[in-house]
């Protein structure tokens, strides 16, 4: 082989037809080699000076090189540095096993050859249409009880696609995807922190090929008609012009659908106004939606108002999700049988993870068998699965909650690399019912446009029809509820602004019953019962004859339609 000219851009390794050209940042006054290995040699074959310089960015070209047979690392100084834009990395497809990349054991892939999509694309799934899932990939069929035969990885996620399209599932969230380093003083099992953000984690492929298996997931998920989004929460040191190029990269090499980011350290501006990322869902987190309805399904005084906005609150215009409960917090079964965190397993004296979660324990601390207790826990969370299903932003369903995965009370699993961070599939067979109730809710959703608009409902008859599109209701018909001690709603969805029924949803958060009057009907319309959170399945629709009140009994969630 021989060196010749190269070029600064782009970063990290391109391949042309005669030469391979390295590039990467050095740091003001080192010196950098270029150190390239015999593919899976842990020792250095060559050692070759990159002096060709632009400001900080130096570069390199090598002739008759043959991609396929090497592998590479650069040197700063005396010190091995491992390409921050290395598109793959030999010497990481073990999980936690620890390595030393100054002992030569973590080398990157000179990425060459194609994949066959088949003619993927990404989705376009709109905003309004989506109902998302948040999923470790390891965490998600790691459990011995997942039923999955490659568990932990990326072929674990593709055998539950089956599992995801009969809940109604179109878009999963994965939890960092990319070369993490797993090992440090604690098990870093979420993958935040740094790492090699254009490399996919070998160590979630049952082949080891992170770059393969991850494409064929995104493949298989598209075809069952489910966005792939990822997070990636890089670091307040990640370079903003990485961030940018590291989407780009995932968009155009993986057919990614979306991505969630820190907006504390990311350019959201830049990346919402990017042209390539145009079309690319760009999410953030909020916690706006979780804490109001954690709050308002626990029956916290004064949050009627608050529960207004985010039950209209339209995703799309500012790119997050509504989220009952993460990864970061209590699932939804701890929301309702915890009252205050438990993280002893973490090792730090139960000092990490927040504070104040807004759950409420129904009368008992974790694990009892007070009938009455448990009883009240599960109409809780079919409630939860009511205000974030029937909210009209787009809704993200924690893994596991649709069967009441429990984390023990743990609020901060970061380290919980065993069966307290996985999801427990046994209990998707003991919880069933809660699964039936959810995936019938969502196809409820799904049935009535009207409560997924494409724009923002905004309270007015803009048909002049004498309707608004929404409309507000306590106890008594078109009076919003205002005192502070308020903790029952009705919302009323006028059906002709989507083509569909009316829907009138109530819900008393209250521990006393409370009476409804209803809204009047035209002539030819009447309400029927469709759903309720009294028992554990939705209720058939039933004709309510000549029926001006209606009661909801404490902690209930009840739904009718006009037809």
């Amino acid at each position: 082989m021989k060196a010749v000219e190269g070029k600064p851009l782009p970063l990290g390794v391109t391949i042309t037809d005669d030469r391979i050209n390295f590039s990467i940042a050095v740091p003001e006054g080192r010196t950098c080699s270029l150190l390239l290995y015999e593919a899976g040699s842990c020792e250095p074959c060559e050692r070759v000076p990159v002096e060709q310089s632009v400001g900080e960015v130096h570069f390199i070209a090598l002739e008759g090189m043959e991609a396929d047979a090497y592998e590479y690392n650069y040197m700063f100084d005396e010190r091995i540095v491992v390409d921050p834009y290395v598109r793959a990395l030999a010497g990481r497809s073990v999980w936690r096993r620890e390595y030393d990349i100054q002992q030569h054991e973590v080398r990157g892939i000179i990425q060459t050859g194609t994949y066959d999509w088949e003619g993927d694309a990404p989705l376009h799934i709109p905003y309004n249409e989506v109902i998302a899932y948040s999923l470790h990939v390891r965490g998600f069929t790691k459990h011995s009880l997942s039923k999955a035969v490659h568990k932990g990885t990326f072929a674990g996620v593709v055998e539950k696609i089956p599992y995801l399209t009969e809940l109604g599932i179109n878009q999963i969230h994965c939890m960092p995807v990319y070369e993490f380093e797993e090992c440090l003083q604690y098990t870093n099992y979420w993958g935040y922190g740094d790492g090699f953000f254009f490399a996919p984690k070998s160590a979630y492929a049952a082949s080891g090929d992170g770059i393969k298996e991850l494409k064929d997931m995104v493949k298989a998920c598209h075809k069952a008609g489910i966005e792939v989004v990822l997070e990636m929460p890089f670091t307040d040191k990640t370079p903003k012009q990485l961030m940018v190029e590291c989407l780009r990269y995932y968009m155009l090499e993986y057919h990614m659908d979306g991505f969630i980011m820190n907006p504390a350290v990311a350019p959201m501006e830049t990346l919402s106004g990017d042209p390539m990322l145009k079309k690319t869902k760009v999410m953030r987190h909020d916690m706006g939606f979780q804490t109001v309805m954690r709050r308002f399904l626990k029956g916290d005084e004064g949050m009627v108002g608050d529960a207004i906005y985010w039950l209209k609150h339209n995703s799309r215009q500012d790119g997050i999700f509504n989220s009952i409960a993460a990864h970061n917090g209590f699932t939804l079964h701890d929301l309702v049988s915890y009252d205050g965190k438990h993280n002893e397993a973490n090792g730090e004296n139960n000092l990490d993870g927040p504070d104040y979660n807004y759950s409420w324990n129904c009368g008992a601390e974790g694990p009892t068998r007070k009938k009455a207790v448990l009883q009240l826990r599960r109409r809780q969370m079919r409630n939860a699965f009511f205000l974030l299903l029937l909210a009209q932003g787009t809704p993200c369903i924690l893994a596991g909650d649709e069967f009441a995965n429990s984390q023990k009370g743990n609020n901060n699993a970061y380290c919980q690399d065993n069966p307290t961070g996985w999801l427990d599939w046994g209990k998707a067979e003991r919880e069933s019912e809660l699964f039936t109730f959810v995936k019938e809710l969502i196809a409820l959703r799904k049935k009535h446009p009207v409560l997924y608009p494409a724009k923002e409902a905004e309270g007015i008859d803009m048909l002049c029809c004498g309707m608004p599109d929404v409309s507000y209701h306590g106890e008594n018909a078109w009076k919003i509820p205002s005192e502070v001690s308020s903790r029952q709603l009705g919302v009323y969805y006028y059906g002709a602004y989507a083509d569909d029924e009316d829907c009138f949803v109530i819900y008393n958060m209250h521990w006393l019953p409370h009476t409804f009057a209803l809204p009047s009907l035209p002539k030819d319309k009447k309400w029927h019962a469709a759903a309720s959170t009294k028992d554990g399945i939705l209720a058939e629709y039933r004709l309510l004859e000549n029926q001006r009140l209606i009661e909801a009994e404490e902690r209930t969630v009840i739904m009718l339609t006009g037809r």
